[in-house]
């Protein structure tokens, strides 16, 4: 059964995106919290940031996302050190740890949608390759550049 398609490409997109993650996630256990996993893969997306610049992404109070950091460092996923442009803010990276953690829960949630993707037809399969690189590209033009610190 095909979906109906409403009137905005971003909206059913997102609901796709959204449905495909929640299954991925459901069918795998992952070696730390989704919402953690979350997290560190933002993290590794901006290279650094500040507990404040991941709370406006993750639209959170600071003092939610520096506990959240705080798990993610005790666990060895992320560190933190002071600014050196700023004495009174601190700087949150991935560590080496942390990239194999989020590369083994991808990999992780994306093998238990590959069963699923190979019972479509070569051209169903054709035409989702061909979206997914129209994605990336879309992504690369509109998404902000990472923050230089």
């Amino acid at each position: 059964m095909v979906a109906p398609v409403s009137a905005s490409l971003g909206a059913d997109l997102l609901d796709v995106v959204s449905r495909l993650n929640r299954l991925a996630t459901q069918r795998v256990a992952l070696p730390i919290p989704a919402a953690q996993a979350r997290l560190l893969s933002t993290i590794e997306d901006l290279d650094v940031a500040r507990i404040s610049d991941l709370a406006a992404v993750d639209h959170c109070s600071q003092p939610t996302m520096t506990t959240q950091v705080r798990r993610l460092e005790e666990a060895g996923l992320a560190t933190r050190a002071v600014d050196p442009l700023d004495a009174r803010a601190v700087l949150i990276r991935i560590t080496d740890k942390g990239i194999e953690t989020i590369a083994r829960v991808r990999q992780d949630r994306a093998s238990s949608l590959d069963p699923e993707f190979d019972r479509l037809s070569d051209e169903d399969r054709r035409t989702l390759i061909a979206a997914v690189e129209v994605l990336h590209g879309f992504l690369a033009e509109i998404a902000p550049a990472r923050p230089v610190r």
